[in-house]
């Protein structure tokens, strides 16, 4: 309540999980995994597994996926995006590479708890 703008928000892991709120209220049933990327979808080339089995550097990866950055937004315009799964805790290792996107990109302060505690305080919002 009271948050004003577009916020995105990633979970990256074995796939791309992702949610988008518009002045606080959640949009339903996004999967910006799912966009188109070159061949494939985005969560192929970007998403934690795909570069722990292709053994990326964080340099290598950070590029690449600030690039799927630039696509959503520019798509969406966000007002920030939020990085959240287990990936967000080494935020600091990649942040420099991710210069895609126009809005500011930061971790989620919960990191990979994040999706849990917005799910208990979703429900206990009813």
């Amino acid at each position: 309540k009271g948050i004003k703008g577009t916020v995105i928000l990633l979970t990256l892991g074995t796939g791309i999980g992702s949610a988008i709120f518009v002045n606080g209220k959640l949009l339903p049933n996004t999967e910006m995994g799912h966009l188109k990327w070159k061949d494939k979808v985005l969560e192929k080339y970007m998403s934690n597994k795909v570069r722990e089995i292709n053994s990326q550097s964080w340099k290598t990866w950070g590029k690449e996926f600030s690039k799927g950055l630039a696509h959503i937004d520019f798509l969406f315009s966000p007002d920030v995006i939020i990085l959240g799964g287990g990936i967000s805790k080494n935020f600091d290792l990649y942040k420099k590479y991710l210069t895609g996107s126009k809005c500011p990109v930061v971790p989620a302060k919960m990191q990979n708890d994040a999706g849990i505690i917005g799910a208990a305080m979703s429900y206990m919002q009813k």
